[in-house]
């Protein structure tokens, strides 16, 4: 008895590859947000502030200083021997 592995077999396979490049997608956002997260809250407190009638300007220096420091660290070499995360910075 020979068992076909036909439709349902490619149907599997293509959603394997789906859930692959879904997954690489989250990593690869994630390493994003690390480097940019503040400076993406800050931006969003200025824009907030400023719509609500405030001033935004504390906002936007922390969002800039914020985007600073995340440039560095992007520059900055990392390997497994001296990768700390970015939780303390």
């Amino acid at each position: 008895m020979r068992l076909s592995q036909g439709p349902k077999a490619q149907r599997g396979q293509g959603m394997t590859e789906y859930i692959i490049i879904v997954a690489l997608i989250a990593v690869a956002a994630i390493a994003v947000y690390q480097y940019f997260g503040q400076t993406v809250r800050n931006q969003t407190a200025a824009i907030a502030s400023e719509i609500a009638g405030s001033d935004g300007t504390a906002a936007k220096t922390k969002a800039q200083t914020a985007a600073g420091s995340a440039a560095t660290q992007a520059d900055s070499k990392r390997t497994l021997d001296n990768y700390v995360g970015n939780g303390g910075r």
